[in-house]
């Protein structure tokens, strides 16, 4: 498996899905995914506190399973990077013990507000930005790990797409492997694209880009290079397991596995665990 710096490098955009367990990284990977992405956001809900309230360690103990169980390079949403430029050393420290082969660093304050996903952003100032991205980047000592520097300047009012895109250049400046301008307009995107140098992040459309403004195409011309999926996986697992438990409840077979698919994906699940070759390990080494 390649190493995401190495991904990154090619003419090609690289769609890192949402993961949070070693099952669903062993699936990204059989569905033929070559990065997975651990969101803060989707952790949040799942965990059913929001990403304001997640932790380091919680995201750490995430990767650390994942990389026990499969080489899928992670990128790890990590907000604001829980503290201070100073706190930047032991955020990176965790980062790179658990696994990670990106950690996505953002100009969020601190602590953290959970009216960020109602579109409401407080950020710090560039400068106190910049000192986070500068002492993340003397913290590491793995140059593999990448540090992506976000910003969503561009749904703050008073401040707009070319003050996102500002703050884009001082961040390339000071050193960050890759940029994250948020936005989640196609023209907002290609100016980006257009005025900033590569390789750069997005989030992917939630319906994908079949019909989508920009194609995949159009992305990779204009220096994006990696693409994150940070929800519709948790949107999946949300939509089958309420179905389940609807039918469950009334007695019903469930209409997304329909007749005897229970099984069937239970069998799936056995495999996707590796259930054959821990069995096999067992018989050869237990005589009784």
């Amino acid at each position: 498996m390649p190493n995401l710096r190495e991904l990154i490098s090619r003419d090609e955009l690289t769609v890192a899905p949402f993961v949070m367990s070693p099952m669903m990284a062993r699936m990204a990977q059989a569905a033929g995914f070559r990065a997975g992405y651990l969101s803060g956001g989707s952790l949040g809900w799942w965990k059913c506190i929001t990403e304001a309230n997640i932790t380091l360690p919680e995201m750490a103990s995430v990767c650390t399973d994942i990389r026990a169980a499969c080489d899928l390079p992670m990128v790890l949403d990590g907000g604001a990077g829980w503290g201070d430029p100073v706190h930047m050393h032991r955020t990176i420290a965790l980062t790179q013990a658990a696994g990670f082969a990106a950690i996505e660093i953002e100009d969020q304050v601190l602590p953290r507000r959970v009216e960020h996903h109602l579109g409401i952003d407080h950020l710090v100032p560039l400068d106190f930005m910049l000192n986070r991205l500068r002492e993340a980047i003397a913290a590491r000592t793995d140059p593999n790990l990448m540090i992506i520097a976000r910003t969503n300047a561009s749904r703050v009012a008073g401040m707009g797409i070319d003050e996102a895109i500002r703050r884009g250049e001082a961040f390339k400046k000071a050193g960050a492997d890759m940029l994250f301008i948020w936005s989640a307009n196609p023209e907002d995107l290609r100016k980006i694209g257009e005025r900033l140098e590569g390789p750069l992040m997005l989030f992917l459309p939630r319906d994908g880009l079949k019909n989508y403004a920009l194609s995949e195409a159009d992305l990779v011309r204009l220096g994006y290079r990696l693409g994150a999926s940070p929800g519709n996986a948790l949107a999946a697992i949300v939509n089958a397991v309420r179905q389940s438990y609807e039918s469950l409840a009334q007695s019903d077979t469930d209409p997304t596995l329909g007749k005897g698919g229970a099984q069937v994906e239970m069998k799936a699940a056995y495999e996707f665990s590796d259930l054959a070759r821990l069995v096999e390990i067992e018989r050869r080494t237990m005589k009784e």
